[in-house]
This record gives C-alpha cells, sequence and structure tokens, in this order.
C-alpha cells in the first residue's frame, strides 16, 4: 500500500480520494433530497430549521471534498496553490459550521427538555433562524480570520504568533463546541434513563442522539488531526499524513449518514411499500410519542399525499 504507481499517485492516495469522491456523490444526493424536502414540501419548526442548514452544511462540504479530492487525484494544482488552500479554508469553515449546528440542536433539545414551561413560554420565536445566521456568520469570519493571519494567499501578513494565535483561537471554539455538545447529550441520556420523571422517547429524539453518535465516532477525529498537525507534521509527515487521510474519509462518512439515520428513523416499524420520502422524513423529525392517535393521523396524512 505504500508502494507508488511509476508515473502515477501513491495507491493510498488514489483508493482513498477514490472512497470520498463515491461517498461524497451518494451523500451528496441523500442531503440535496433532504434539503429540497425541507425547503419545499415540508413545514418549519424549531429542529427542521436546523436540519435545514444541517444538510446544506453537509451538502457544501461533500462538494467542496469531492473537488479537492479530485484535484488530488488528477494533479490540477499543487498543494501550496491559491486553488488548494481556498479549498481547505472552505472545508474547515463548513466543518465547524455543521459542528456548531449539532451543539445548537443538542443545546437547545436539552432545555426544551430540562426546562419546558420556560422553553414553550419564553423562547422567542425566530431563535433557530437567528443562530442558524450567527452561526455562518461566525465560522465565515473564522475562516477570513485564517486567510488574513496565515498567508493562504500569500499576502504580507502572514505573522507567525497571529497565525497561531488564530489556530488556537479556532480549537479553543471547536473544544467549546465539543463540550457543549457531549454535556447537552449526557443531560438527555440522564433525563431519558434515570429520575422519576423520565421523558418519552420519540423519533426525533433519536434522530438527534443518532446523528450525535456518528459525528463522535465519524466527524470529531478530523477536529483532533487540525488540532494535534501542528505539533506533528514536522517530526511524523507520514504518519501525519495517513491520519490526515483517514479522518477525512471518516468525516465523508459522518456527512452521507445523516439522510441515511432519517430514512432509517423514519421507516422503522413501517412498510417501505407504504412510504414516500416525504413521509419517512416528517416521522423521523417527529416530536410526539407514537400513540394509537398518532399512527392513524399519519395514515390519514399518507392517504391525502
Amino acid at each position: 500500500m505504500d508502494k507508488t504507481i511509476p508515473g502515477s499517485i501513491d495507491i493510498r492516495i488514489l483508493i482513498s480520494n477514490l472512497i470520498i469522491i463515491i461517498l461524497g456523490l451518494v451523500g451528496l444526493t441523500g442531503n440535496a433530497i433532504v434539503f429540497w424536502l425541507l425547503v419545499f414540501c415540508l413545514c418549519r419548526n424549531t429542529f427542521t430549521v436546523y436540519i435545514l442548514n444541517l444538510a446544506l452544511a453537509d451538502f457544501l462540504f461533500l462538494l467542496f471534498q469531492i473537488i479537492a479530492s479530485t484535484n488530488r487525484v488528477l494533479k490540477f494544482s499543487s498543494h501550496n496553490s491559491i486553488f488548494h488552500n481556498c479549498l481547505i479554508t472552505f472545508l474547515v469553515v463548513l466543518y465547524i459550521a455543521g459542528l456548531s449546528i449539532l451543539s445548537a440542536i443538542s443545546t437547545e433539545r436539552c432545555l426544551s427538555v430540562l426546562c419546558p414551561i420556560w422553553y414553550h413560554c419564553h423562547r422567542p420565536e425566530h431563535t433557530s433562524t437567528v443562530m442558524c445566521a450567527v452561526i455562518w456568520v461566525l465560522c465565515l469570519l473564522i475562516g477570513i480570520l485564517d486567510c488574513y493571519f496565515c498567508g493562504i494567499f500569500h499576502t504580507i501578513y502572514v505573522i507567525d504568533n497571529w497565525c497561531m494565535a488564530s489556530n488556537f483561537f479556532t480549537a479553543a471554539y471547536l473544544m467549546f463546541l465539543l463540550v457543549v455538545l457531549c454535556l447537552s447529550s449526557l443531560a438527555l441520556l440522564a433525563r431519558l434513563f434515570c429520575g422519576t420523571g423520565r421523558m418519552k422517547l420519540t423519533r426525533l429524539y433519536v434522530t438527534i442522539m443518532l446523528t450525535l453518535l456518528v459525528f463522535l465516532i465519524c466527524g470529531l477525529p478530523c477536529g483532533f488531526y487540525w488540532f494535534l498537525i501542528f505539533w506533528i507534521k514536522n517530526s511524523y509527515s507520514e504518519v501525519a499524513y495517513s491520519l490526515y487521510l483517514t479522518s477525512i474519509v471518516l468525516t465523508v462518512v459522518n456527512s452521507c449518514a445523516n439522510p441515511i439515520i432519517y430514512f432509517f428513523v423514519g421507516s422503522f416499524r413501517h412498510r417501505l411499500q407504504q412510504q414516500t420520502i416525504k413521509l419517512v422524513l416528517q416521522r423521523a423529525l417527529q416530536d410526539t410519542p407514537e400513540t394509537a392517535e398518532n399512527m392513524v393521523e399519519m395514515s390519514r396524512s399518507k392517504t391525502e399525499l
């Protein structure tokens, strides 16, 4: 696997990037369907706004990742070119945006469960939309700071101390999001399985928890790589690059997995022959426990469609 094809490309680079391209095309299709249904076919609520933005972040991440992998395989530009560095910057911005949206979903779900009266009575109406806008603006600012201080465009503003400060700020922000994500998820799990006031399991809760679990398994290694690369890239370049390829493949799997999770949760205990994609997604985001009345109502909506 460490050999190089004569006159061509390292075989591990070729295989990993072909996997990224194939999975990326599958994920692009799934996230595009989810985005289209949430925009044009389903009524939006608190959490569907987050899911819509998460689908957009995953779609763009996979798109830029496919472009980056194609560039690595066909060697359109070098690793030090402006085009390649811009791609990496966009990927970092979209990765941070995805993590930020997941943290916001988990936090808002935690508030709705732990403080239901305050949440339903005092929560501003457009909180989800405002939070998503703030997340996108903040992530873009982080990307701009990296471009400005770390010399992606090879300008005169390359200052090592400021570049390191910018990278540490990004790493600190990622750690903050990870802590928020883990604490809110643990609080939800505790409320589900412990105590006297256990909450009832809904499909939305299962969807959120599976999405968070897949991110912790597949998406988190890429964040650790970006944080640790400053210490290991000089001494262990081969190890660092192997970690890079593995983490990128896992991150692509994470971005592809969300539509599959929605399909799995929405179609669970229902016959696939009688389902539409719209109904499956609607059921996956259902925030009420399933009862006989809910089942009848869903059957009526299916008949109307």
